[in-house]
Formats: structure tokens, sequence, C-alpha cells
């Protein structure tokens, strides 16, 4: 009994480390979400709030298909550039060169 305890103890003390890579939230939403919340503060006018309003529906839709806002923006690029890219532009690769 004694040595559960031990364990539950220091998986107590580890709980942490667990914790340490989560996103940041701000109530319900990614914390990036509440950064035209500030600009509101600073810059209150109506468009402001309509793009804090936007921005924070944004958030909430990426959330519901399971992505966070670094993954959105990957697959957002990932729609731009087309799926095969080549791992050299074409400006990089080398060219052959005759010695003779």
């Amino acid at each position: 009994m004694a040595n559960k305890e031990i364990e539950a103890i220091q998986d107590q003390v580890n709980w942490h480390w667990r914790n340490s890579m989560r996103p940041v939230r701000f109530f319900a939403f990614d914390a990036r979400a509440a950064f035209p919340f500030f600009l509101l503060l600073l810059y209150a006018r109506l468009i402001t709030l309509f793009i804090a309003i936007v921005s924070t529906f944004l958030f909430y839709i990426l959330e519901r298909y399971g992505l966070t806002f670094s993954s959105a923006m990957r697959r957002f690029r990932l729609t731009l550039s087309g799926r095969k890219r080549p791992a050299l532009m074409s400006i990089g690769r080398r060219r052959l060169k005759d010695y003779g």
C-alpha cells in the first residue's frame, strides 16, 4: 500500500511537466484570439470591434476542426503552394560544369 502512495506522490510532483506544452488559453479560446481585443481597448472603434469578433469566430471554427493557429497557418500555406514542392528552388540548384 505504501508503495502505491509513493508512486502517486511522485506522479503529482511531475504533473507540471505534462502540462508545460499545452496551448495558452484565454477563457475558452486560444490566447492569440485575445490580441484583437487588446487592440480594441487601445483603439475603440466599430471596425476594431468587428475585427475582434470575426477573429474570435475564426479561432472558434479552427478549434472545432481540431486545429491550432500554427497548424492552420501551415495548412493555409499548403493550399497556396500545393502538395508537391521541390526540396530546392530552381535558383538554388547547382548546375553541371564541364571542365574539359
